[in-house]
């Protein structure tokens, strides 16, 4: 017996696209902040004396405090939803950036990472289960939209560095805080949002969950090849954000502010790559993206390290379009391995991203003070390469078998 849905309402479509637009724009809102501390990598580099391992530490302070609470945060909102934290990660990420912004040496801008970092493992889990909630079925195409705001809000923060960071001192840091305010009063509204679409929900028969189709030892290869997908991808960009200037200024003489606006050139592409993967995944499946997006990115990472300024720029770019365009997908497509534990899988598909990005780049910083950047992104030009391991992942007959009978 088929069960038709009836499509909803068009105000219900347009209150929930807008709920979208406003999670992406907190994502942007968000991830600016978050990016405030790479973009001043340089500065603080010069003015406390750091090593380039000390930067990748900060880096990896950040992010794998992201890699292991949002795992737990996610499961959490599974458990029970909880509407506002939306906005209390708001809160937390304005108190990292105030510490940022007060900081006098390693450790207290490390202590500031790890609290930048708690409020994003609060943020990203939650943010996808209501994009996901507000989708009206185009899973593809909300995730990328709301992904898209947060490449966006990184893209902006070499931008923020060479405008205002790097010409007014760290002190100006504190300026952003208006910019949390504005993310807090958003994510406030999402909130009531949330409760509003719970309460509908409630009133409503309970919809079973679909079990995984997979056995066990298949979601356990499934989930190992999405780690080393996301392995090979987030190393390569998280080294890009935060070492590419450096690359540049050791490559090509490139002053500081200089270096920000090939950075912002990337970091465009990157955005602009999230969001065309989402929709196209919907249209001709997921691991059609992630093949191409992956494997497809190795030519250019490959040609990168050996070209000139305008052509390290233009292979740049296409890096950032073809390797980010697989996020949206993988999100998506992990979440259908493990129905009903959509924040859960948001959680563990972010945090370890985050976690072995982070790793990555406090290896990459070690290995740069050994042999220099140009070598170190030399041999991080091979990472794409583990992109042949999609072949390993279940097709949609696997996952999907009801839509392969008649």
């Amino acid at each position: 017996m088929t069960t038709i849905t009836a499509a909803p309402a068009p105000d219900a479509q347009r209150a929930a696209l807008t709920i979208i637009f406003a999670v992406s724009g907190a994502h942007l809102l968000n991830d600016l902040l978050q990016f405030l501390l790479p973009a001043l990598y340089p500065l603080l580099k010069e003015n406390y004396g750091l090593s380039y391992l000390q930067i990748g530490l900060l880096t990896l302070g950040q992010q794998i405090t992201a890699c292991l609470l949002q795992p737990a945060f996610g499961l959490s909102g599974d458990l029970k939803p909880k509407p506002y934290w939306l906005a209390l990660s708001m809160a937390i990420v304005a108190a990292g950036v105030a510490m940022l912004a007060a900081a006098n040496g390693f450790w207290l801008l490390f202590f500031a990472a790890v609290v930048l970092g708690t409020g994003s493992a609060l943020f990203h889990p939650e943010a996808s289960r209501v994009a996901r909630m507000a989708s009206g079925g185009r899973l593809g195409f909300a995730q990328s939209l709301f992904q898209v705001g947060g490449n966006a809000g990184t893209a902006l923060g070499p931008l923020a560095a060479a405008l205002i960071l790097l010409p007014m001192g760290q002190g100006s840091v504190f300026w952003f805080l208006i910019v949390a305010a504005l993310g807090l009063l958003l994510m406030g509204h999402v909130g009531r949002w949330f409760v509003e679409h719970q309460r509908q929900l409630s009133s409503r028969p309970a919809v079973p969950v679909k079990k995984p189709a997979l056995s066990r030892q298949r979601l356990n290869v499934a989930f190992a090849v999405i780690g080393a997908l996301l392995l090979s991808k987030f190393i390569y960009i998280e080294g890009l954000k935060s070492y590419y200037a450096f690359f540049l200024i050791e490559k090509f003489a490139l002053s500081a502010q200089e270096a920000q606006f090939y950075l912002f050139a990337f970091l465009g592409a990157v955005a602009a790559g999230t969001f065309i993967g989402g929709p196209v995944g919907d249209r001709y499946g997921r691991l059609a993206v992630i093949w191409v997006s992956i494997l497809g990115a190795l030519p250019f990472t490959l040609a990168l390290p050996y070209l000139d300024l305008f052509w390290t720029c233009a292979m740049s770019i296409m890096v950032g379009l073809v390797l980010s365009s697989a996020f949206s997908a993988v999100v998506v497509y992990a979440q259908e391995l493990v129905p009903g534990k959509v924040g859960m899988v948001a959680g563990f598909v972010f945090g370890f991203a985050f976690g072995v990005g982070a790793l990555g780049a406090a290896a990459m910083g070690a290995l740069a003070d050994w042999i220099g950047m140009i070598a170190v992104f030399q041999i991080c030009a091979f990472l794409p390469a583990l992109g042949i391991l999609t072949v390993l992942l279940p097709k949609t007959a696997e996952l999907h078998p009801e839509r392969t009978q008649a």
